[in-house]
């Protein structure tokens, strides 16, 4: 198989091993004596809903509302599914979280509740509390993507503006809860994963404020006003570890970058390559990551320490770009610039980056691929790639090399996925 081949299948094999209709069936729980209500957010939240319906006893009471990104939504029978924005909330998802949040309020103790999170249901399941309006909580989550706030900062102040999230819904609920969760964060803690609607939030008010600070996020004001009555005290809390509350709900996640790095390592041993997995919680600027990541692979190919070629260096996580320009792309076309222009045309070091919801920042790809001789070939085309990256224009540069990866909607997200193959 050709390098691109290669590259290629180990991402399929990933997202083969986070497709929600072949997981969720295996976690269902038994139904109960009343009904089950199902309600959930996220870019896998269509596929849930599809597989909960397709695993679900047909004589059993089954209803529930859905909220998913804009063209991810499936045709379902007994579960809603309704589409909103995505990164940026929209009045779509603010409506369908009230309903959601009504619907909950009705359970009794002989109900379920069955919520089905996934990567992106921070925004998509956006109800702002009482005294902060949409378009405020639209220009603090805008304000929050362009400052490099790791996902987990971003997530404390969100959820400190929400109705619904930091463990708010299942503390609405009588009856008891089942969350299924599939994981787009570092280390899997449902308190991370769309901003925890049914897990203790350890963070605070303050907690909060400080992350508008340390980013230098310019809120609106009465965001920064409703913080700051939290942290006088006059304002409740979230529910916090330890609560009572969270004795009948269960957090289960189901699908996880690091299970899909081992399917990805997998396909790699299968075609007779080294695979050496470096984790599936890498974070940091996309630049600095691409430069510890190509010092790694020029060493490699050097001189075969600390794995001789051909190995396929494997890794998953989050890297952050902190936005400075105007141009398109999103955090994986970002690493590979840096990577291309680190590498300098280094022979025989080939490379994937993808987000694996198929969707790289706000564009329409899931990401690209990196060849020896990129460079070359931008040169040949005019292009100049530290001008693109001093515009965030990964995009533009992969665009112009037909190298990007475009997978459509994946209707799964379990975070980045990386690889350096080295021959």
């Amino acid at each position: 198989m050709s390098p691109k081949d290669l590259l290629l299948g180990s991402f399929n094999a990933a997202l083969a091993a986070a497709d929600p209709l072949k997981l969720v069936p295996r976690h269902l729980p038994k139904a109960p004596k009343g009904r089950t209500l199902v309600v959930g957010a996220g870019k896998a939240a269509a596929s849930m809903a599809l597989a909960v319906e397709q695993g679900w006893p047909a004589e059993a009471e089954l209803d529930g509302l859905v909220v998913t990104r804009y063209q991810h939504g499936l045709l379902t029978n007994r579960i809603t599914v309704i589409e909103a924005g995505h990164p940026v909330p929209d009045e779509a998802g603010e409506k369908g979280a009230q309903e959601i949040l009504r619907r909950v309020k009705t359970l009794t103790r002989d109900d379920l509740l069955l919520v089905l999170l996934s990567g992106g249901g921070s925004s998509l399941l956006s109800l702002p509390v009482e005294g902060i309006s949409l378009p405020d909580l639209t220009a603090t989550t805008r304000e929050l993507l362009r400052s490099g706030a790791p996902i987990q900062d971003m997530n404390t102040v969100r959820k400190h503006l929400s109705m619904i999230q930091g463990g708010k819904l299942a503390a609405a609920s009588r009856a008891p809860v089942v969350a299924l969760i599939v994981s787009d964060v570092t280390g899997d803690d449902p308190t991370h994963i769309a901003s925890g609607p049914c897990a203790p939030d350890p963070t605070t008010y303050q907690d909060a404020i400080d992350v508008l600070d340390r980013f230098e996020v310019r809120a609106p004001v009465p965001v920064r006003q409703h913080l700051e009555r939290g942290a006088r005290g006059e304002i409740p809390e979230t529910p916090k570890p330890g609560d009572r509350m969270f004795r009948r709900v269960e957090n289960r996640v189901i699908a996880s970058a690091h299970a899909s790095l081992k399917a990805g390592a997998q396909f790699f041993s299968e075609h007779g390559i080294q695979p050496a997995i470096l984790g599936d919680s890498v974070t940091g600027e996309a630049r600095e990551v691409a430069k510890v990541y190509g010092a790694l692979a020029r060493e490699i190919r050097a001189h075969g320490t600390p794995w001789r070629p051909p190995v396929a260096l494997i890794s998953g996580g989050e890297c952050t770009v902190t936005v400075r320009g105007d141009g398109r792309g999103g955090r994986c076309a970002e690493f590979l610039l840096w990577l291309a222009i680190d590498l300098e045309g280094a022979e025989g070091i080939h490379a994937l980056a993808c987000d694996t919801d198929g969707i790289d920042g706000s564009e329409d790809n899931a990401g690209a691929i990196l060849a020896p001789e990129a460079l070359k070939r931008a040169q040949a085309k005019k292009l100049k790639p530290a001008a693109l990256l001093a515009r965030n224009d990964g995009y533009g540069f992969f665009s112009a090399l037909d190298s990007l990866v475009v997978t459509g909607p994946t209707r799964t997200n379990v975070n980045d996925y990386r690889v350096i193959l080295i021959t």
